[in-house]
């Protein structure tokens, strides 16, 4: 069969041959055994629902046997034989451009190049998933495949509920990730639930199709630690010789040490699992390899005396780095953490004193020790933190989770009210008053031709829009503009591109839309193919994290979640290609809501009028918020943009000074 038949005939007809799993895959590790028997015969039973009866016996043995080998059903044998990568759009059967599209942006997601763990569909993150099986994948790329531009395509948790009837304007996918009830939304139900095989945890991006690989991090990490290093460092001095440290290679984290290379500063990272810091250094994300800690010693100092900018992975535990520079006396700059938090007792963070492959032994033999260990781990890092921070270290938590967990393994990370964390999240100290209030946040583009010159074209619009807003742009955000000017015209010789030739950088509302409106035209002309828009979740609109995204909210509503539900809902109707909304992402499942969307330009008018008015929504959504919980800068941004749009009226707050309130109680 060729490749768009095998799109179009979603599960087959005839059962597959079983498949072995492939001996050099980077395996995800294996989920907990929760389940009672009875809840082990219903996830069989619901894993069958996708197949005829005649395959049940065979097929039943085969998931028991993963279920319980894995923890989890992932069908392996019904993974297509076809390379899975971001082809050109013209290459995918599709009656709608946007639903190929769609399909485009779920290859690239599950690309073996972007994707952390493809064997179990699971893109960044350790369990950030795209679909839970096989079935789903090859069900909803065949109804993406037949769908119309009147009909709309609702997920749940990666099972594809349906094609039905909608409108032109619809959204052709609706999508939803790991939505419990509240009640029912503790770590243990988590586990079961997916098992069962009824929800799953989407991570940011991974869900909803618009992950592009780790260069979107690399640009975000990037902006972080410049504004870091700024807030730290002399106006003359400058990042070269200064130490970030560091953890995690693995997914989205190994974006880390690329970042610090273009900031300018010496970076190590620890990553215990060396397939994964082989892995980077290969692909040229990371400069050295080093295994030994004494050997790191002197070659951080080497690096130091030298003023280089280069970067080191360290194959072991980020502990060890830790508290070996401070037997040293090795003055780290700026430290902080990206490993896996959100899932710490599933081989998101590895405890000091076992080897890899000892922890993947503990989590599948004793969970109970093995969580004991990380949360002793735990309190051993963030005291050995707190002694570089009492000699100058600036650390922040980069939304990890890392302070989250520490806390709750009583690390002495609580500042001396015992409510706030005592160091800050990189979105209150730098990305939040810096960039998201002011509505500058992560816009992204992938080119559905797969053409190289296209995205060299889309770089050179891109930088000639911000050129010229940025001769008209107040002073506030001036800085904004020329980082990401800088970081567009630097963006193809940083090689940033894994899978889909796609690009990121931050920009407001007026820049998303006059760069947006300027692809679309050079569309309409010819010049380039299509362009597949979206962002990140973390962004100034799309999500609601009391401890990363919007911690820089005070007035209490920072555990709300009101605003990503609202602006899932907005763009859905302003013109989006396709929504999604999650529970979890980034900081984990039960801390953070996570909406985001997907546009395709073709170049027509009709697009040219989505672009305008939901992207403007998409931004102010956010700005209006941070500006009613007082934030200075997104007051501003707003009453910036209600001068330059009639149309827009948004409540503004009344501030209170602060002598009234003092003794009223």
């Amino acid at each position: 069969m060729t490749f768009k038949e095998q799109i179009l005939q979603g599960i087959p007809s005839i059962l597959p041959a079983k498949k072995n799993y492939p001996t050099d895959a980077n395996r995800a590790p294996k989920r907990k055994d929760i389940l009672s028997i009875e809840e082990k015969q219903l996830a069989i039973k619901n894993a069958l629902r996708y197949f005829s009866k005649e395959w049940h016996e065979e097929l039943a043995l085969e998931f028991a046997s993963e279920l319980k080998e894995f923890g989890r059903i992932y069908m392996y044998r019904f993974k297509p034989d076809y390379k899975i990568y971001a082809r050109p759009i013209s290459e995918y059967p599709a009656e709608t451009k946007q639903a190929a599209a769609i399909i485009l942006m779920i290859h690239n997601n599950l690309n073996p190049d972007v994707a952390q763990h493809p064997e179990e569909l699971i893109t960044y993150g350790g369990n950030g998933a795209v679909f839970q099986n096989w079935a789903q994948y090859l069900v909803v790329v065949q109804y993406l495949a037949i769908m119309t531009e009147e009909q709309t395509l609702h997920l749940y948790s990666g099972h594809p509920m349906g094609l039905f009837p909608s409108s032109r304007n619809a959204p052709r996918v609706v999508v939803t990730n790991g939505m419990m009830i509240p009640n029912y939304s503790k770590p243990n139900d988590w586990e079961k639930f997916n098992a069962l095989g009824v929800t799953q945890y989407g991570q940011m991006t991974a869900g909803s199709f618009m992950y592009i690989g780790p260069q979107g991090i690399v640009h975000g990490t990037t902006i972080t630690l410049m504004n870091a290093f700024r807030k730290i460092l002399k106006k003359e001095e400058n990042p070269n010789g200064k130490i970030f440290l560091t953890a995690g290679l693995g997914g989205m984290s190994g974006a880390q040490p690329k970042a610090g290379n273009i900031a300018g500063c010496i970076t190590i990272c620890a990553e215990v699992n060396s397939r994964a810091a082989k892995k980077r250094h290969e692909q040229g994300w990371v400069d050295v390899l080093i295994d030994n800690i004494d050997v790191l010693v002197e070659r951080t100092i080497t690096a130091q005396k030298n003023k280089e900018v280069v970067s080191i992975a360290f194959i072991g535990n980020i502990i060890d780095v830790w508290e070996k520079f401070d037997e040293e006396n090795i003055f780290i700059h700026i430290g902080s953490d990206q490993t896996s938090l959100h899932i710490p007792w599933t081989g998101g963070y590895y405890p000091a004193g076992l080897s890899y492959e000892e922890s993947n032994i503990l989590i599948r033999e004793n969970p109970e020790l093995f969580k004991e260990k990380v949360q002793g781990s735990l309190r051993r890092h963030a005291s050995s933190i707190n002694k570089h921070t009492e000699k100058g270290t600036y650390f922040f938590d980069y939304g990890n989770a890392f302070l989250l967990e520490s806390s709750r393994a009583g690390a002495a990370v609580m500042a001396e009210n015992n409510i706030d964390f005592k160091y800050p999240s990189y979105v209150q100290d730098i990305l939040g008053p810096m960039c998201f209030d002011y509505g500058f946040g992560p816009f992204r583009w992938v080119c559905a031709s797969g053409n190289a010159e296209d995205l060299d074209k889309t770089d050179a619009i891109a930088a000639t829009v911000l050129q010229e807003l940025m001769e008209n742009s107040p002073e506030e955000i001036q800085l904004q503009m020329q980082d990401n000017i800088t970081w567009i015209k630097n963006a193809k010789s940083n090689k940033m591109v894994v899978g889909s030739q796609a690009r990121i950088l931050y920009a407001d509302a007026e820049g998303r839309i006059k760069i947006a409106e300027a692809f679309n035209n050079a569309i309409a002309k010819g010049d380039i193919g299509a362009i597949i828009l979206g962002r990140d979740h973390h962004d100034v609109s799309g999500t609601d994290s009391p401890f990363r995204e919007t911690s820089n909210i005070y007035d209490g509503s920072k555990f709300t979640a009101d605003m990503a539900i609202h602006n899932v809902i907005g763009d859905s109707f302003r013109g989006a290609t396709w929504v999604s909304i999650h529970n979890g992402g980034g900081v984990g499942w039960g801390e953070v809501m996570n909406g985001g969307f997907g546009m395709l330009l073709d170049g027509t008018e009709e697009a040219d009028a989505k672009l305008k008015n939901m992207l403007f929504y998409d931004v102010n959504n956010g700005i209006a918020r941070r500006s009613w919980a007082r934030n200075d800068e997104a007051i501003f941004a707003i009453k910036r943009e209600m001068e330059r749009t009639p149309n827009l009226k948004i409540t503004l707050p009344n501030l209170v000074e602060e002598n009234l309130l003092k003794d009223l109680f």
